[in-house]
């Protein structure tokens, strides 16, 4: 393995823990962080990058990961008692979260679990139930997505290594 080799494998390993700070960090992406820096690793080093099968096991992770994220907190909203209208409200809030500093994605799929559960006519002690559910799902998420990128950041690192000889 040459010096640019090692410093490239190094480098790439090292955004990648950017991808980690976004499993739970709303402003950074995860998975798709990593993939994209795994993509630009095997754009600068062809023959000593990630193999094509890894790659593709890389993107099918991330593809997973993004549907099981935002699925978690419509689920957790379920799972504790939310109508299908606190389940909307969780995915809503979570996407409004999106928007705003750190506890806006913890808070938006509260509220919008609470919310659209208060409009639909149901009490306020059933409807803060369902936003739990939703903040739960939300943790459940980002336990995915960390376990996802670390898995990510293994098969990388091992193909890498394996393709650099």
């Amino acid at each position: 393995m040459s010096l640019d080799q090692v410093l490239g494998l190094g480098l790439a390993l090292l955004a990648m823990c950017l991808g980690l700070l976004g499993s739970f960090l709303p402003a950074v992406p995860s998975t798709p962080l990593v993939l994209l820096v795994a993509i630009i690793h095997k754009l600068i080093f062809p023959q000593a990058g990630v193999g094509w099968i890894i790659m593709s096991c890389l993107i099918l992770i991330t593809l997973v990961s993004l549907v099981f994220d935002y699925m978690a907190s419509i689920y957790g909203a379920k799972k504790f008692g939310a109508t299908w209208r606190g389940a909307v409200g969780a995915g809503l809030g979570g996407l409004a979260g999106l928007f705003f500093p750190f506890p806006g994605i913890l808070i938006g799929p509260f509220l919008g679990a609470l919310a659209f559960e208060l409009i639909g006519g149901r009490g306020f002690k059933k409807s803060s139930r369902a936003g739990m559910g939703a903040i739960l799902g939300l943790l459940a998420g980002a336990i995915g997505k960390l376990s996802a990128c670390l898995i990510m950041m293994v098969l990388f690192a091992a193909s890498v290594l394996s393709h650099s000889h």
